[in-house]
C-alpha cells in the first residue's frame, strides 16, 4: 500500500508561495528534491501546483545539470492530477476529475512506496477525507506576510516523527496524524 506524503517548502508564518525568491533551494536542498522525485512512485497534484510544475516538461537551455536531473526525474514518474476544469493532461500523467475519494483509495491500495501530494487545497480535502499519511514541512528561514497557508484549513492533532537540517538554513519537519 502506497502512503500520500504532502512535502511543501513554508515561511516561518505558515505559507507556501513557489514565486518567492525565499524559496529558491541552495544545492543541497535541491539535490535532497531530485533524489525525492527519483524514489517517489508517483505525484499528486491539484490543478494550480500541476500546471505550475509543468515548467519542468521542457528543457530550458539555461538550465544547470542539477536542473536537468530533476526534471528527467519528473518526467518519469507517473502523476495523477485533479481537476475539473481541465480537459487534457500532458505526457505521463492522468486526470482524476470525479470521485477523487474513491480514485486516490484505489491508488494508494494499487501502488506501493511514497507519493508525493502537492498543492494545499488539494490536501486539505485529501487530509479531512483521512488520505494523507505524512506532512513534511521544509521550513525556510522567512516571514511572507502572505499567500497561502501551509494548511489550507484546520486538522486535528500531528504528531512529530522526525526533524533534520538539510542544506545552510532549512528544516524539515515530518509529522505524522496523532
Amino acid at each position: 500500500m502506497a502512503r500520500l506524503v504532502f512535502g511543501m517548502n513554508q515561511s516561518l508564518d505558515g505559507y507556501v508561495d513557489h514565486d518567492h525568491m525565499a524559496f529558491a533551494p541552495d544545492p543541497k536542498l535541491f539535490g535532497h528534491f531530485i533524489e525525492e522525485a527519483r524514489s517517489q512512485t508517483g505525484s499528486i497534484y491539484g490543478r494550480k501546483m500541476y500546471e505550475l510544475m509543468r515548467y519542468w516538461d521542457d528543457d530550458q537551455p539555461e538550465w544547470s545539470t542539477a536542473e536537468h536531473a530533476f526534471a528527467a526525474a519528473w518526467r518519469s514518474q507517473p502523476k495523477w492530477v485533479v481537476s475539473r476544469t481541465l480537459k487534457s493532461v500532458g505526457p505521463n500523467a492522468t486526470l482524476i476529475g470525479e470521485d477523487i475519494a474513491g480514485a486516490i483509495r484505489a491508488l494508494k491500495a494499487e501502488c506501493d512506496g511514497e507519493i508525493e501530494v502537492a498543492g494545499p487545497d488539494l490536501v486539505r480535502s485529501l487530509t479531512e477525507l483521512g488520505l494523507v499519511d505524512e506532512y513534511r514541512i521544509y521550513l525556510h528561514p522567512a516571514v511572507l506576510g502572505h499567500g497561502t497557508p501551509y494548511f489550507a484549513a484546520p486538522r486535528s492533532r500531528l504528531r512529530l516523527m522526525s526533524h533534520d537540517r538539510i542544506g545552510e538554513d532549512v528544516l524539515r519537519l515530518t509529522y505524522v496524524p496523532a
